[in-house]
């Protein structure tokens, strides 16, 4: 197991460890990092329904996954395998178990922001979502 392994990040601290633990046991692995565009994250103000408000948000939101790809990936170094970056668009639950779905990936590891009690209702779980959907298996990195 683990020949290829995708790694949803965020720009957390928890993405940073996710892809430290597989490089640390997965040294071999070729690696996905997949970051997520909510739009969900633009609001729904008048100004984000205007088509260039609109534009520049996604194009900001673009420059930014390239940003997180070059901060988490040196925590793969060292490595034989390959690291791959992909974006995807849409709710962060469902894309990453749709891309693991369609790209054979053999297992998911993902940070946990560790939320519990009322921040965790209102706010779900994506690691749990992603357990509980996913057809590989899971790893949540602490």
């Amino acid at each position: 197991m683990g020949n290829h392994i995708l790694i949803p990040v965020d720009g957390s601290e928890q993405a940073h460890g996710a892809c430290a633990f597989v490089a640390k046991d997965y040294p071999d692995a070729d690696t996905t990092l997949l970051h997520i565009i909510n739009p969900a994250e633009a609001g729904y103000s008048v100004q984000a329904g205007l088509p260039t408000f609109s534009e520049e948000w996604y194009e900001r939101q673009k420059e930014r996954a390239e940003e997180i790809f070059e901060e988490v990936e040196p925590d793969l170094e060292g490595g034989d395998g390959t690291v791959n970056r992909e974006t995807e668009i849409g709710k962060p639950t469902n894309a990453i178990v749709e891309f693991a779905e369609a790209n054979d990936v053999d297992q998911i590891v993902m940070g946990s922001h560790g939320r519990s009690g009322v921040s965790r209702i209102l706010l779900g779980s994506v690691a749990e979502t992603v357990i509980r959907r996913s057809p590989v298996p899971v790893t949540v990195v602490r």
